[in-house]
């Protein structure tokens, strides 16, 4: 029975230490309460109180931020957008820093090319005063726009913030869109495009606004 509730003893402490190099904060707290909860079971099953209370506080505190995040998911109070020009120098900023990460997903995407060739809506995607993703469309003509662009920091990808680009800020009306496409490519995340009303026509997928 002790080596048993040594190997949860040692598993809790694996997915705790684990749970540190996590940069998507959803995943972050699942592993760590998965963690602080076998922790404070082996602790328990010895007796050692001063670990099973912290580890048993941890456990709350994880629970807490999990329903917290879950609920604010969706929420239009808490993610915002917003019109910016393709040249701003804050948004080309963003690009930048995050060029390696957005390489990964769109190898073929240049974020100066945003502000040349073409007329085209950008939008910074916000969490409070944090910019937590971009969403550039070229406007293809005849209230079409095509997404070149829909990235975000890989901490809320949990969260999919693009979709109030999409569905609920009505920035795509406003910027004279009527209906928005994407190419299919092998890396879309055909759940996400679905969730956010897209359907596929052809080579493409549509969502009408």
């Amino acid at each position: 029975m002790d080596t048993v509730w040594e190997a949860i003893g040692w598993i809790g402490s694996i997915l705790v230490v684990w749970s540190l190099t996590q940069s998507r904060v959803l995943r972050f707290r699942w592993m760590n309460l998965a963690g602080s909860i076998l922790a404070t079971g082996y602790n328990a099953v010895f007796e050692i109180w001063p670990f099973v209370l912290m580890n048993g506080a941890i456990a709350v505190i994880n629970t807490y931020w999990i329903v917290r995040l879950s609920r604010e998911r969706h929420d239009p109070g808490v993610y915002h957008v917003i019109p910016m020009t393709p040249e701003d120098p804050f948004l080309q900023h963003v690009l930048r820093v995050h060029a390696a990460d957005i390489a990964r997903h769109r190898p073929d995407f240049v974020a100066t090319s945003l502000a040349t060739g073409g007329r085209r809506a950008t939008f910074l995607v916000t969490r409070g005063d944090e910019a937590v993703g971009v969403v550039a469309i070229h406007d293809e003509g005849g209230g079409v726009g095509l997404v070149e662009l829909d990235w975000v920091k890989p901490r809320f990808r949990d969260f999919t913030p693009g979709e109030f680009v999409y569905r609920d800020s009505g920035v795509l009306t406003a910027a004279g869109f009527r209906r928005v496409e994407i190419e299919t490519r092998p890396e879309l995340d055909r759940e996400y495009l679905r969730n956010v009303g897209f359907s596929t026509r052809g080579t493409r997928w549509v969502r009408e606004l």
